[in-house]
């Protein structure tokens, strides 16, 4: 029985997508690759965060949730921010109908100039942790879509 781990979405299948790995012994995350070159134009107000395709999903038990989270260096080295702070991936976003679960990371450039994130380069890390619901929970519905359905009106 397969517990958490990544795999390769099909749009990205055979090219050339590294499975996150964990850098040292002790490292709570696994490093998140851009699958593909971006460019982050420099910030505006108003402007929308670019997305920024990894080319993976994660499956994960019911009762864990899959956090990516900014890499500590994303500022200063990259420029990059990330405008949620936290993505959350629920263990129901794998396989999903419309994207399949493609993870995406969210990110806006700080700099005054456009940052070019290039395919291969690390953008996020991810950490899988259970949590806690309360007693009374009483949660019974069922994703129907990919990225930002839970709070979809049409469900």
């Amino acid at each position: 029985m397969r517990t958490r781990g990544f795999e390769v979405v099909k749009e990205y299948a055979n090219k050339g997508i590294n499975l996150p790995v964990r850098k040292t012994k002790h490292s709570a995350a696994y490093d998140i690759e851009a699958a593909e070159e971006v460019v982050l134009p420099s910030f505006q107000k108003g402007m929308k965060p670019t997305l920024i395709p990894t080319g993976l999903k994660a499956y994960m038990q019911s009762d864990e949730v899959l956090l990516i989270v900014p890499r500590s260096s994303g500022p200063k080295k990259q420029g990059i921010s990330f405008p949620h702070n936290v993505g959350v991936i629920d263990s129901d976003y794998y396989n999903n109908p419309d994207n399949e679960g493609h993870i995406f990371v969210q990110c806006i450039n700080l700099k005054d100039e456009d940052v070019v994130i290039k395919k291969g380069e690390a953008v996020a890390q991810a950490i899988f942790q259970k949590y806690l619901t309360v007693d009374d929970d009483n949660a019974e519905g069922m994703r129907t879509g990919g990225f930002g359905s839970t709070d979809r009106k049409d469900r």
